[in-house]
């Protein structure tokens, strides 16, 4: 059986949405499950029953400072120890992202599942596109960011979603194995395009200013925040990958026409 934790978060959910589509049994592990759902919190060990799953798709449990994440993750991989599971899908960050401010959680938790002696897959996703257009900040004149020119590989949570339903329903088949998940590269000034507005840049320094005086922000966040800014900014994280649109076996959605929905939608939302 399939297990795919974080139930409830986006990509966890598009994930099992598409096992579903695929007629692949699977399983969400939560910590607040519905119906059909098994609960399953990495910060309640004693809650993480894995018995039964023989694939475990670890969507990464971040939104916290890196030693709370790596525990987690920890926990997760010892239960999956534990309770004879085969295989861990994880999701990774891009190859490329070494530079933010998140990365090491997620190169630890890689190297935890690599010794754990499960069988493994890696898929190190590109930042979403939804992300990118959420991160842009609407004003009287158009947007703003502190994106710069710079380009952004992102990629459609749906897409990365689809990919983790690829390997999960055959894990054998990718067993060992790494794939950089990015997308194709755009950048913030072609969102604006997109939407008929102007795009202006803001420092760096302006733009941590912001997200400090920003109260529904946690402690870690701003600097998390700056470091994709600053990276989008000069170069960092540009590069592409073919491995997604072979994973997936077509196109990949187009990141720009995800990030301008996603940025229309807020100016709607804010309006």
């Amino acid at each position: 059986m399939i297990m795919v934790t974080g139930a409830n978060g986006r990509l966890a959910s598009l994930t099992l949405q598409e096992l579903a589509e695929r007629h692949v049994p699977a399983l969400g592990g939560t910590r607040s499950p519905a119906e059909g759902q098994r609960r399953l919190d990495f910060d309640d060990p004693t809650s993480l029953d894995l018995t039964g799953v023989s694939t475990l798709v670890l969507v990464s449990a971040g939104y916290a400072e890196d030693d709370q994440v790596i525990t987690r993750h920890q926990a997760a991989v010892d239960a999956a120890v534990r309770n004879g599971v085969s295989h861990v899908v994880y999701t990774s960050l891009a190859g490329h992202g070494d530079h933010l401010g998140f990365a090491l959680a997620h190169r630890a938790t890689e190297q935890l599942i690599k010794s754990s002696g499960l069988g493994w897959t890696v898929l190190r996703n590109g930042l979403y596109a939804e992300l990118f257009g959420a991160l842009l900040t609407w004003t009287a004149d158009g947007v703003e960011s502190a994106f710069g020119d710079g380009a952004l590989a992102a990629v459609a949570r749906a897409d990365l979603a689809a990919a983790a339903a690829v390997v999960a329903s055959n894990p054998t088949a990718h067993a060992d194995k790494t794939y950089d998940l990015a997308g194709e590269p755009i950048t913030a000034v072609g969102i604006a395009e997109s939407l008929g507005v102007a795009h202006r840049t803001i420092g760096l320094g302006e733009y941590r200013a912001q997200l400090l005086a920003d109260d529904t922000l946690l402690p870690f966040q701003p600097p998390m925040l700056a470091s994709i800014a600053t990276s989008v900014r000069h170069g960092f994280l540009s590069t592409t990958s073919p491995d997604l649109a072979q994973l997936l076996g077509r196109p990949l959605t187009d990141p720009l026409t995800v990030a301008t929905d996603t940025a229309a939608a807020m100016r709607r939302d804010a309006s």
